[in-house]
């Protein structure tokens, strides 16, 4: 029951954060997809690092473990597709769909709709679309521990990764905000 507690307070809390950030305005988020607003994405860059940085401290003292899926180059791309278009047509990616829908608002309550009667679909097509477009380019379990032999090693590179990106975002589209 202590995990439900957790997680319940940690997505209430990140609710929170994304909605002060200003991810769960639609206009906000245009605007950080025409690079003249960079706090969404130095934001979504720094929830990443900490991800990371959590789940590796986790797997580190043996309380968290995490399932690797393989990667499909097709299926991965398919999706990603669908996302764009979704969250270019709505606003909204799912996570700030949610926090926008506890805001109360009532473009978010369709997205989060359009999501679920997505999800839905997916779900009935699963058993075909797996074998059709997933197994064809299955390229195995790919994790950035893999390039670089240690997690230490490759949650170092990430951090500095992402975190040069939080640099360049905020010199780059800081001239245009």
């Amino acid at each position: 029951m202590t995990d439900v507690w957790i997680g319940l307070f940690s997505g209430i809390a990140f609710g929170f954060v994304i909605q002060r950030v200003g991810a769960t305005n639609p206009q906000k988020m245009v605007l950080a997809h025409l690079m003249k607003e960079r706090h969404i994405p130095q934001f979504m860059l720094l929830v990443v690092i900490f991800s990371a940085m959590g789940l590796f401290a986790l797997q580190a003292t043996g309380v968290g473990t995490t399932r690797v899926l393989p990667t499909s180059l097709v299926a991965t791309g398919l999706g990603g597709i669908l996302f764009g278009i979704g969250w270019g047509l709505a606003g909204y990616c799912p996570g700030t769909c949610w926090a926008a829908v506890g805001e109360g608002r009532m473009d978010a309550i369709f997205a989060l709709l359009g999501g679920l009667v997505g999800t839905a679909f997916f779900a009935h097509l699963h058993e075909f679309l797996v074998p059709a477009l997933y197994m064809p380019t299955n390229l195995g379990q790919i994790t950035l521990t893999d390039g670089f032999g240690h997690p230490a090693v490759a949650l170092g590179f990430l951090v500095l990764l992402f975190g040069g990106g939080i640099l360049l975002i905020g010199r780059l589209w800081g001239r245009q905000a």
